[in-house]
């Protein structure tokens, strides 16, 4: 209901339906937030009675309302507002004496209202983000306070820094309604370099099943300005060869070349306007031959490398080890 007019016709007709349903003509009103963003809050809260916020994560990119693009911090959420939502959950995780990671999600309007929309107690598929902005460990804070220890540290040390993209790479066709697509993974190049993280477990040889979710790994890219990191999870995604099945690594190359998206111009009907305009995804499959010779390349650049480091680690070991820790940012 858009107008005051409508609201008594839309009542009948609602409790008409449910009384026919359910038995009972109960109905309650729910607001309307037209182009929400989601954007949520991670916690961490011990057994003593401290409970951080670390930032918001950005979670609007959405397919079927499944996060498909997540992002820390968010390129719209003010000093003020990162404040109020953080204060908001914290209050929310302390009042039910929560001792745990978890996180806590908001819709957004375009006036900064924010509404509650659940809490997860868990840890979620998106906190690497999280983790690459504050440079703290999340696991290793959950094992902290399971053991009964307090929090190492406090709201004000709390900072943010720089900008982090998390990509989920499915197995799947975006060009047949997204479904699934298991089978063997023939060949499997993943992407590195400065910035850019990859949490993955499956391997070349592996067959991907039918029975499980079909995420294969977790593709995050890491710098110090938002443009940065779409740049480089962009390059990322030119890196990474999947062959054998179908996966959405093209969708994300149009997602992060769309210009709507890296204005941040998004909310949470942002992907299906998108795929609405019927333009194919960017395709990412590739000749297997095509495939091969890239392997080879990569392999013969990689011994050459390898032999590089060797020869350059009679100057300076030290040097050669922070060539190398460099790379694993």
């Amino acid at each position: 209901v858009t107008r005051a007019e409508d609201l008594a016709a839309a009542f009948t007709a609602a409790s008409s339906e449910a009384e026919r349903s359910f038995g009972s003509g109960e109905v309650y009103l729910e607001k309307l937030i037209e182009r929400p963003r989601h954007i949520e809050i991670q916690l961490v809260a011990d057994e003593h009675g401290s409970c951080l916020y670390l930032g918001e994560r950005e979670c609007s990119v959405q397919r079927r309302h499944q996060k498909v693009i997540e992002e820390a911090p968010s390129a719209v959420v003010s000093e003020d507002l990162r404040r109020r939502m953080g204060e908001a959950a914290v209050r929310l995780a302390l009042s039910a004496g929560y001792v745990n990671a978890g996180t806590v999600e908001f819709l957004v309007d375009a006036e900064e209202n924010f509404y509650f929309l659940e809490m997860n107690t868990r840890l979620q598929v998106e906190h690497p983000v999280t983790e690459m902005v504050t440079g703290l460990d999340l696991v290793h804070l959950q094992l902290l306070v399971a053991g009964g220890e307090p929090l190492p540290l406090k709201q004000d040390e709390v900072r943010l820094r720089g900008h982090a993209i998390e990509c989920r790479i499915y197995a799947e066709d975006p060009e047949n309604h997204f479904f699934p697509s298991p089978g063997l993974i023939t060949r499997l190049i993943q992407p590195s370099g400065p910035g850019i993280r990859e949490d993955c477990a499956v391997y070349e040889g592996w067959t991907v099943p039918l029975d499980y979710d079909p995420m294969l790994s977790k593709l995050v890219a890491f710098a110090e300005t938002r443009e940065q990191a779409i740049d480089r999870m962009l390059r990322a995604l030119e890196e990474y060869v999947i062959g054998g099945i179908k996966t959405n690594i093209g969708l994300f190359r149009r997602i992060l070349m769309d210009e709507d998206f890296r204005k941040a111009r998004i909310d949470t009907g942002y992907l299906e306007r998108l795929l609405a305009e019927g333009a194919a995804p960017v395709r990412e499959d590739v000749p297997e031959d095509v495939v091969a010779l890239a392997a080879a390349l990569f392999t013969a650049s990689a011994r050459r490398q390898t032999t590089a480091v060797a020869a350059a680690s009679e100057e300076s070991r030290w040097a050669v080890a922070g060539r190398r820790e460099g790379l694993r940012l």
